[in-house]
């Protein structure tokens, strides 16, 4: 097993933008750091992904603007590969499919930000593209919609998503629960 960690979207716009304010899970940013360090300290390929708007007079995820950019924390992380996206899924218009096919990976650890867009998508593809994939439930966050559709709270959709998530195309684990997976993965090579 050689495993990827991608981590996605943790952009300004979550933080400073004012709009979508990450709210649940509580801490997913500390956990997304933990992540992160765990992965590098074993030598995980790690990934960030950034999410770019080509939409004309785009509100959020411009290219080059602050709210663009990966939050300083994560900017200051040197990681293996960076992708630039346009679209939810991580896999969708870029060569992240075959970067990873090239370096031998098989298993992908999705964390990052929004559980039921941006991470579901990336999710969703990698296990149709044949990826065993992880979906670390408290690295990954989200926030209370409202649209014409209906309301959710955070913590409903964030709930909601992992258990789709588990049906059919992730195995859902804690931080907690991955990071002595690990290691258990470094004695098997």
């Amino acid at each position: 097993m050689k495993r990827a960690l991608i981590v996605v979207d943790v952009q300004n716009e979550y933080f400073d933008g004012g709009a979508l304010p990450i709210s649940y899970p509580p801490h997913s940013f500390e956990k997304i750091k933990v992540a992160i360090a765990e992965a590098q300290k074993e030598g995980v390929l790690t990934v960030f992904v950034q999410h770019t708007s080509l939409k004309e007079n785009a509100g959020a995820f411009v290219r080059g603007s602050h709210l663009w950019e990966l939050h300083d924390e994560i900017k200051n992380i040197k990681p293996d590969l960076i992708i630039e996206k346009n679209h939810a899924s991580s896999f969708i218009g870029t060569d992240l499919n075959w970067r990873l096919r090239n370096l031998g990976v098989d298993t992908v650890t999705i964390i990052g930000y929004m559980t039921q867009n941006c991470c579901d998508a990336t999710a969703r593809d990698a296990s149709q593209l044949g990826f065993n994939v992880e979906f670390l439930s408290d690295a990954n966050g989200t926030l209370a919609f409202s649209n014409e559709a209906g309301e959710v709270s955070a913590e409903e959709l964030h709930r909601a998503f992992l258990v789709a998530q588990a049906f059919g195309f992730s195995r859902v684990l804690t931080l907690n629960e991955w990071i002595p997976l690990l290691s258990k993965e470094k004695s098997c090579h």
